[in-house]
């Protein structure tokens, strides 16, 4: 048997293992448990490892844990140093016939608790899948009976199988946040998201949207549409400025108390916590080229349907059809 061959029956496996029920046991503590989606590169892992820093030192509990593949979001809490994955820490311990301990996977700074789900090696795994055994192994370790004011999920906006899902079609979360820029792909994954809500609702879920923050802020406007025509609030706007691009760029917390952006990440902290969960209203294709100049999107480009000739490079004839037609009865 091939690898190849060994490959496509361990993904078919995968696909096939169905998540563990929903956890309905007692709520021991109210937490917030809050899902940060956005395209990659919008900067959602570098507003949440602010965020976070921000909310421990007013006091607050909070777990971050990384739902990128990429594993960026501890990496810029911890000064660009990377921790174990739960799935690379995981497969290690199953075979060396150990079980995972949260020392194993669980890191803090300076009040904060970081964790990094992590991802398959490309074309070894499914990602969604990886997700899903992460939450699994994060139930087993007692996730239901931490004592946590916060649980912040950076999850990838991009990519929309099952398991990058999860928290908003088995409200896992009470509310989702998206990240963008005054871009179209950004917005294009945030009004997905939105779409995702809201499907979700419809079939009985309680997710809602709590509201939008605006990375990269060049003051166009743009992100700021966005928010009013689906019906979300801004949470807050970080502004296109190389200090910040400077310091994220070397790993450096800025949303601290007394730093000169600490201001914006109390903000945002007070309106994170503070903002309800909304039913979005998503934006169909035309409506988010709307919110763009024509010249900058290419909106104003006219579909030319295609002939069967101008396929062939040439002349069509139409043949006739040897169907046989029958009369109706």
């Amino acid at each position: 048997m091939s690898v190849t061959l060994l490959d496509k029956r361990t993904l078919r496996d995968e696909a096939a293992i169905e998540p563990d029920p929903v956890h309905t046991g007692e709520v021991t503590k109210e937490t917030q448990v809050i899902a940060i989606y956005g395209k990659g590169g919008s900067g959602k892992s570098f507003a949440l490892s602010n965020l976070s820093y921000m909310m421990a030192q007013q006091g607050k509990r909070v777990l971050l844990i990384g739902c990128d593949p990429k594993s960026d979001t501890t990496s810029l809490l911890f000064g660009g140093k990377s921790c174990p994955t739960i799935i690379e820490t995981s497969s290690k311990k199953k075979l060396a016939g150990e079980e995972v301990r949260i020392e194993d996977v669980c890191f803090t700074r300076d009040g904060v608790f970081a964790m990094e789900l992590g991802g398959p090696e490309v074309g070894r795994g499914c990602g969604g899948r990886g997700i899903i055994h992460g939450f699994e192994l994060l139930e087993k370790l007692g996730f239901h009976d931490w004592g946590f004011d916060y649980v912040l999920l950076d999850f990838l906006g991009d990519v929309v199988c099952g398991g990058f899902g999860l928290p908003i079609a088995r409200d896992m979360c009470q509310k989702v946040i998206v990240v963008g820029s005054n871009d179209l792909q950004s917005l294009y994954v945030a009004n997905n998201v939105c779409s995702a809500v809201e499907y979700f609702r419809k079939l009985g879920g309680n997710v809602g949207v709590a509201g939008m923050l605006i990375n990269k802020d060049d003051g166009t406007g743009e992100a700021q549409a966005f928010a009013a025509a689906v019906g979300i609030p801004v949470l807050s706007a970080i502004p296109a400025d190389e200090d910040i691009r400077r310091k994220s760029a070397n790993y450096q917390i800025i949303g601290t108390p007394g730093d000169r952006w600490g201001p914006l990440f109390e903000e945002l902290a007070q309106n994170v916590a503070d903002a309800p969960p909304v039913r979005p209203k998503p934006l169909t294709q035309d409506g988010l080229l709307g919110l763009f100049a024509p010249d900058q999107t290419g909106g104003s480009v006219v579909l030319k349907p295609a002939t069967q000739a101008d396929m062939r490079g040439g002349v069509f004839a139409e043949k006739r059809t040897l169907e046989v037609v029958y009369d109706a009865v």
